[in-house]
């Protein structure tokens, strides 16, 4: 999560500084959007262009991936999209050195400018971000992290933290099976006076006198 979360900020970070590219200056005071992208095929011309057909077009097509990377979640796209803005860039490398005869950097304004550094900077953070993302992960992945998951073992009661029914019966303690109250044992109050075989202790008359 963290992974994809850096990537994230990284490649859009990138996509921000590939779009304001070519706003600015690229070689000879010549600002991006002055570059055709037909020019990068068929060679650098003096020519303005509009801004919907210039160098700008593949750029926001390119940023465009990155947030449908990002939000897929997709590496290979956010890099795809790193690769587009290297690549037209480069490509443009190329053919203003073959209009100018060579590439010069800085040259008191006459050689490449900051335009072409913030292009690459956005490709290279692209790439970067694209690295640092996790990706989504596929069924098999997740189902694998499931299986190597530990399962905790079922935990058997001791021996003597069974619970029984009925319970056991301890010495010195009576256990009611009944579900009927128990009746209830009268006071001892000496021998019944009518049983013949144990009759009742009478003391002796007093002697007569």
């Amino acid at each position: 999560m963290i992974r994809n979360v850096l990537g994230s900020v990284v490649a859009l970070a990138g996509a921000a500084s590939a779009v304001l590219s070519p706003f600015r200056d690229w070689y000879g005071g010549r600002v991006g959007h002055d570059y055709r992208v037909r020019d990068l095929f068929e060679g650098i011309t003096p020519a303005e262009s509009g801004v919907l057909v210039s160098i700008l077009l593949p750029f926001l097509a390119a940023a465009l991936l990155v947030v449908l990377g990002v939000v897929l979640r997709s590496r290979l796209v956010v890099a795809l999209a790193g690769l587009v803005v290297l690549g037209f860039t480069i490509l443009w490398m190329v053919r203003q050195g073959q209009a100018a005869g060579s590439l010069v950097v800085g040259g008191g304004g006459a050689g490449l400018r900051v335009g072409v550094a913030n292009a690459l900077a956005g490709g290279v953070l692209m790439l970067i971000g694209a690295l640092l993302m996790s990706g989504r992960r596929s069924r098999r992945e997740r189902r694998a992290e499931r299986e190597r998951e530990p399962v905790e073992p079922f935990a058997v009661p001791a021996a003597d933290q069974v619970d029984t029914w009925p319970p056991t019966q301890e010495p010195g303690m009576s256990v009611q099976t009944s579900p009927w109250p128990e009746p209830e044992v009268d006071p001892y109050t000496g021998p019944d006076p009518r049983d013949p075989v144990h009759p009742p202790h009478r003391p002796p008359p007093p002697p007569q006198g």
